[in-house]
């Protein structure tokens, strides 16, 4: 739960770090700082486990660079969203890799269960109430929001298949580096960041960078040693609830009734597609 606080709560952070910097900057720099900050972790973890775990390197740098792509490219354009919309709107958006995950299972030739299906079709009506506007156009900001979402469910898909067979942590530095060092090139072509900016931004930076980044990747992977990942999922989905609830008390911006209805029907939509069947048919049996 601390970890989807932090997560929850970062969306308003980076909300604020926008009105300073620029996507491409605001993200190379924390993504250097989240990987800065697990480096003493691998560093010390390494040490006790005296090489007692072997890890294919090229597997492990393929998986790193491959997921710090896919960071990178979903981390800029939710940046960039997050300067034309809410930070409770952005997390509940964002949320929707939860449903977006299953659908990608399609191409994959998996069967989907009814419940997922139930789930888009919640999901949508809850994107509806809670971006498009009365004359039926979708806000820019949303949009880039939504795009965010596609790319981080390749992202998760990608970090399934890596994570069994590679050091989590290591495979977060790596993603944390190849993410920071993509944002640098074009944050010098096509933004102009002074030191003063990144004054201005250094606690958004820095609690995105080190909370964020460094220490919730970190309490996941440890969490999950002895949490079943329905759970974990179940529980991660709570990260849109914080964001709304963080943008409501920092931000002091409230939503309309119609876009608390898109929530409660995104939320919904989340929760309904993560409840798994054998949990389902566990409680059935616990009941009888």
């Amino acid at each position: 739960m601390l970890t989807t606080f932090i997560w929850g709560s970062a969306f308003v952070a980076q909300s604020a770090g926008s009105e300073h910097l620029e996507p491409f900057a605001f993200n190379g720099i924390r993504m250097l700082i989240g990987a800065a900050v697990l480096a003493p972790v691998i560093a010390v973890r390494s040490r006790r486990s005296s090489g007692s775990q072997s890890h294919d390197r090229k597997t492990l740098l393929r998986g790193g660079v491959l997921c710090g792509v896919l960071l990178f490219a979903a981390s800029t354009v939710q940046q960039m969203g997050i300067e034309h919309t809410t930070a409770g709107k952005a997390g509940f958006i964002t949320a929707l890799y939860i449903v977006i995950v299953p659908l990608l299972g399609v191409f994959m030739k998996k069967k989907l269960p009814l419940r997922i299906w139930l789930g888009v079709v919640l999901a949508l009506a809850g994107l509806y109430f809670l971006c498009i506007t009365e004359d039926l156009s979708i806000g820019k900001g949303d949009l880039l929001v939504l795009c965010c979402a596609f790319f981080f469910s390749l992202h998760i898909l990608v970090i399934d298949k890596y994570s069994p067979v590679t050091d989590g942590l290591k495979l977060s530095a790596i993603q944390f580096v190849t993410a920071g060092i993509l944002s640098l090139p074009f944050m010098l072509i096509f933004e102009s960041p002074s030191l003063a900016d990144i004054r201005a931004a250094a606690l958004p930076l820095l609690y995105t960078g080190v909370l964020s980044c460094g220490v919730a990747y970190t309490l996941q992977i440890i969490a999950q040693r002895d949490i079943a990942p329905e759970v974990a999922s179940l529980l991660l989905s709570m990260e849109s609830v914080f964001a709304v609830l963080t943008d409501w008390v920092v931000m002091s911006r409230g939503l309309s009734a119609r876009e608390i209805c898109g929530c409660v029907l995104m939320f919904c939509a989340v929760i309904l597609a993560q409840l798994p069947s054998k949990a389902l048919s566990r409680i059935k049996g616990d009941k009888a």
